[in-house]
C-alpha cells in the first residue's frame, strides 16, 4: 500500500498535534517483527496519530523501519527526530449498527416545583427516567404498570 502524502503546512500542524504524545509503540533489538507492525496499525486505528520509540542507535536502520511502517501501514510519515517516530493516518469510520429490538432507554427529565407562597423561587430537578419507569403527578418516579390482558386472548395466543 503506498504512503499517504501530505502537504508541509499539514504535516506542521500534524507534528504540532504530536508534540505532547507519548511513545505508544516501541520497536526493540529484534526490529521490525511482524508483532510490531500488528501493534502499529493497532494503534493508528485507535488513535490516528502515534508515536513510536525505536530503541537502535543505527540511524539508516531507523529510517528503514519508518519507510516500511509508512508504506505497509498506509500511513503518512510526519516525523523522524532522533529515536522516535511520527506515523498519521485517519482514523476510520465505525460503522453503527441499528437495533430493531431496542427499548427506549434512560431519559432526563427536568422537575419544577414550585413554592407554596407563589413568592419563592421554583425547585428544579433533574431525575433520570429508565424506560420501565414513569414521573407521577407529583413528580415521582414509578414504575409503569404491567397492561391487564384477558385471560381469554392469552390462551388463543
Amino acid at each position: 500500500m503506498p504512503q499517504i502524502n501530505l502537504t508541509p503546512a499539514q504535516r506542521k500542524d500534524k507534528r504540532a498535534d504530536a508534540h505532547h504524545l507519548d511513545p505508544v509503540v516501541m520497536i526493540g533489538g529484534d526490529g521490525l517483527t511482524p508483532a510490531v507492525v500488528k501493534e502499529t496499525d493497532a494503534a493508528l486505528k485507535a488513535h490516528g496519530l502515534i508515536k513510536v520509540r525505536v530503541l537502535g542507535d543505527d540511524r539508516t536502520a531507523r529510517e528503514a523501519m519508518f519507510v516500511q511502517l509508512c508504506d505497509e501501514l498506509n500511513a503518512a510519515p510526519i516525523q523522524h527526530i532522533g529515536k522516535l517516530l511520527v506515523l498519521w493516518r485517519p482514523i476510520p469510520e465505525k460503522a453503527v449498527v441499528e437495533r430493531t429490538d431496542a427499548r427506549p432507554g434512560p431519559r432526563v427529565v427536568k422537575i419544577v416545583k414550585f413554592s407554596k407562597n407563589g413568592n419563592g423561587r421554583p425547585q428544579v430537578a433533574k431525575l433520570k427516567v429508565l424506560g420501565n419507569e414513569r414521573v407521577a403527578q407529583g413528580g415521582e418516579i414509578k414504575r409503569a404498570k404491567r397492561r391487564m390482558t384477558s385471560v381469554k386472548k392469552n390462551v388463543a395466543d
